[in-house]
């Protein structure tokens, strides 16, 4: 019965955020039944987390001005 249940809500996240219209709570849900199941990735080379990854800033760079970025 479990096993169904987490199917289930498996292939329905799938396809919520495969939605072009899928909305950033969607999106966040499906973030989250990840990590509650201890699924993660590593950035590959040429994949697109690696791409993600690429853009953003290296906090760790002693040279990174905190003020360049922008509060939303």
């Amino acid at each position: 019965m479990m096993a169904l249940l987490h199917k289930t809500l498996a292939e329905n996240l799938l396809l919520r955020i495969q939605d072009p219209e899928a909305k950033s709570a969607d999106l966040n849900v499906a973030r989250q039944f990840l990590k509650d199941n201890g699924i993660d990735a590593l950035p590959v080379e040429g994949s697109p987390l690696s791409d993600l990854v690429a853009t953003l800033p290296d906090f760790s760079d002693d040279t990174f001005d905190v003020s360049e970025l922008k509060l939303n």
